[in-house]
């Protein structure tokens, strides 16, 4: 996604050290390992820091939520100048209140239905208090709001926030319910814009009402969240405002733009306690108050808490480790952590239509998460991405589209290809079954041969011109990333037509697939190597080379620049390599790309590219480039994520190389980097489990050179493996030494240009679909 100014300069700060720390070779030692949790406590949730990722732009949700939960209600802040955040959370400065939805490392987009204690007379523009006190933990937010001398805690349900305030003794206490209140409001082309709302007080202790939003970061239609608040104490009086006025009215209605909202009044004692639940629903209020009903119907604010804890615990438990340090466990939980956060599980709370099939929404987006996030959830929860697969395939049938990234609701925005082809297409080669695969085929087919009417929206952009002369032209934008892009998703295409047994659309995408080459320029030379991507103009004539070093939306490139995206051609990099003079030139421009300062940590395209080496028969370059970023741009800390998370796909590329592999996204082979603890294991389902030991690894790193490997006992002498193979459980065993060795040099990992190359093999090697 797009990233401020704070993310460039990380970016280049990481694109400093990298070059330092390569060119002389020299590697920081990772901390000492530190005493583990014992191994039969069940709390995984101990290891979760929620505050990772905060700051330096990952945008890391904080607050409460569950696994997938739609609810996330979290503290909205600004700084103390008065810029407010875009995602909600603030490391230094004020909270303006807690609201009910939110994403997670990404912004733009909610804050909506706020909740605020306050103590004093009310001034309804400024409510805002620093805090002191903060914790948080999965399932669990505390803070002491000083100006208000009030603890605040939160906990929550899927569709439910419960809320807990201590007042101080005070004549004068209030909770108040803001309507209107969103992140990002704003008139800005990708603002939220606030429509109206309603609210009504059906009681002394109860709300009810409707919030209508538009716009955000993917500019999508409106969306209606309905309420109903209920709190355990009965107020002395409530008051209701719009605008600026406060009124005794029980019901109040504005249009757009206009404050809406209520407080309870109270005169509180010291310590005393208010509880409040507050249920969401884009059906209705009705059903928000039974949401309500059905998640939460008692007092017990622990009760709710320790029911959070327990669904986190069995997604955590799926992630073992052992020998890890205190910062690996930290790092490695919160990104189990993160990448659970999103998408959000709406099965019956879709407003559009009524289906017996799951329904997710905040697919924010594919185009980010389909590289990392996707496999891993196919690993290790199959039965979520199953129905995270088909609710993208209902999308398809209720909007014509499978969308690329989605929120309130609506489709938008396509950054790149049509993604979700690639994790279809995954899911199929790894044999995941209860997919409607011939609907799930007509949708990527739809992307593929339909233009769509708006092209930020949804399905390929610029298609017609990609179609008919193989390339997209500066016609349209993004069209460098969108060839090359478009070029994997019909390969993702063609697998599935492949084993669906339709021989004539795996054969037409098939052809596609090289369509890349349309754009390569053997001639073109940058830097002392020759051959990479450059635009061309509608006429099919070469345009000026494209240099830029990270585009955005109208440019040639989306979010990388020619040493990235030159070398993006995952289905094919035995022919790719060729194109670029051969493995040693290869290998030359791959280093380069590191030691200058071409690669990109903070953004998903070049999330391939360390294990690219792979490709040309240097494993060990993949573990230095891999040892390196891990060491360099990733940690334990508020920082620790470079640049947004990007609902997971951060966190997930972290945990594959760590772990010491790393998925070919869309196919069924998996890369070998080199493992950073000694010991770890992925719960498959159904007692099948991944275990990835290194023998000899040291605490520093310096013996990250896989010598040796065996896979369930078995010689394994190729830097990957495939799907099949460890599909039912497996042990992979990597013996590591301190220098590089002639292990996983011989066969690379397959290319559609292999002599013995087949479409099928993947999709007739893995279980019937």
């Amino acid at each position: 996604m797009e990233f401020v100014l704070m993310q460039k300069n990380m970016a280049s700060a990481f694109k400093a050290s990298m070059l330092l720390v390569v060119s002389a070779l020299v590697f920081t030692p990772s901390l000492p390992a530190q005493k583990s949790i014992p191994k039969s406590s069940p709390d995984y949730t101990r290891n979760v820091d929620p505050f990772i990722g905060v700051d330096w732009g990952g945008n890391t949700f904080v607050g409460s939520a569950i696994p997938y939960g739609m609810v996330k209600l979290g503290p909205d802040m600004e700084t103390f100048d008065g810029r407010k955040s875009g995602f909600g959370y603030s490391s230094t400065g004020v909270i303006v209140g807690f609201s009910h939805l939110h994403l997670s490392g990404a912004q733009g987009k909610y804050g909506n239905i706020l909740v605020m204690p306050v103590t004093g007379p009310l001034v309804l523009n400024d409510m805002k208090t620093p805090r002191t006190d903060e914790v948080n933990r999965v399932g669990y937010y505390a803070a002491q709001l000083t100006r208000y001398n009030i603890k605040a805690e939160l906990t929550s349900s899927r569709r439910v926030g419960f809320h807990r305030y201590t007042f101080p003794a005070s004549q004068q206490s209030h909770i108040i319910i803001d309507v209107a209140h969103a992140l990002s409001l704003g008139t800005d082309w990708q603002a939220q814009k606030f429509l109206g709302g309603e609210i009504h007080l059906t009681s002394n202790h109860e709300a009810q009402g409707v919030a209508r939003v538009t716009g955000g970061w993917n500019r999508g239609g409106e969306y209606r969240v309905y309420y109903y608040m209920v709190l355990d104490t009965p107020a002395n009086a409530t008051q209701t405002w719009t605008g600026s006025t406060l009124s005794s009215s029980k019901d109040a209605t504005v249009e757009a733009n206009t404050p809406i909202g209520a407080s309870f009044d109270f005169t509180t004692k010291a310590n005393q306690a208010i509880q409040v639940k507050v249920g969401i629903s884009f059906i209705s209020a009705e059903q928000a108050k039974q949401n309500v009903k059905q998640e939460i119907p008692a007092w017990s604010f622990a009760s709710v808490h320790t029911a959070a804890t327990a669904l986190w615990n069995q997604e955590l438990s799926k992630l073992n480790l052992t020998g890890e340090s205190d910062s690996q466990r930290r790092q490695l939980y919160t990104a189990m952590y993160h990448i659970m956060l999103m998408p959000t599980d709406r099965t019956g709370e879709n407003p559009d239509w009524k289906s017996s099939e799951p329904y997710y929404d905040d697919f924010y987006c594919i185009w980010d998460t389909f590289r990392t996030s996707s496999p891993l959830l196919t690993l290790i929860s199959p039965d979520r991405q199953r129905d995270i697969i088909r609710a993208l395939v209902d999308i398809y049938r209720h909007t014509g589209y499978m969308p690329d990234a989605r929120s309130g609701n609506d489709n938008g925005r396509t950054q790149g290809g049509s993604n979700a082809n690639v994790v279809v297409a995954d899911a199929y080669v790894k044999g995941l079954k209860g997919i409607d695969y011939e609907t799930a085929f007509a949708a990527m087919v739809h992307d593929a041969e339909v233009p769509p009417a708006d092209q930020q929206k949804e399905g390929r952009g610029g298609l017609k011109d990609y179609n008919e002369k193989g390339y997209v032209t500066l016609a349209d934008e993004r069209s460098g990333s969108r060839t090359v892009e478009y070029s994997y998703d019909d390969f993702a295409i063609a697998e599935v037509a492949c084993g669906l047994g339709k021989t004539n659309e795996a054969a037409l995408y098939a052809s596609r697939t090289h369509n890349f080459e349309h754009l390569w320029d053997k001639d073109m030379t940058a830097e002392g190597f020759k051959g990479f991507l450059r635009p061309r103009n509608p006429d099919g004539t070469w345009a000026p080379p494209y240099l830029v070093v990270r585009g955005t939306w109208p440019d040639f490139f989306y979010e990388g620049d020619i040493w990235t995206y030159s070398i993006y051609a995952p289905h094919d990099m035995r022919r790719l390599i060729e194109m670029a003079g051969g493995n040693t030139a290869f290998i030359h421009r791959l280093d380069w790309t590191f030691l200058r300062g071409h690669f990109d940590v903070t953004n998903e395209p070049g999330f391939l590219l360390p294990t690219l080496y792979n490709y040309a028969g240097r494993p060990d370059r993949t573990a230095d480039m891999v040892h390196l970023i891990l060491e360099k741009a990733f940690s334990d800390t508020r920082a620790g994520i470079p640049g947004n998370d990007d609902s997971g796909a951060m966190s997930s590329w972290l945990i594959f190389s760590t772990l010491g592999i790393f998925p070919v996204a869309g196919q069924d082979v998996y890369l070998i980097g080199t493992p950073s603890i000694p010991e770890a294991s992925l719960d498959l389902g159904n007692g099948r489990k991944l275990r990835i030991v290194a023998k000899n690894l040291d605490p520093n790193g310096l013996n990250r050179y896989v010598q040796s490997a065996t896979l369930n006992g078995v010689d394994l002498p190729n830097a990957w493996f495939r799907h099949s193979q460890i599909k039912d459980g497996a042990t992979l065993l990597l013996t590591m030494g301190p220098a590089p060795s002639k292990w996983g040099t011989a066969t690379p990992p397959p290319s559609m240009s292999d002599v013995n190359w087949s479409l099928c093999s993947a999709s007739t090697t893995n279980a019937t679909h």
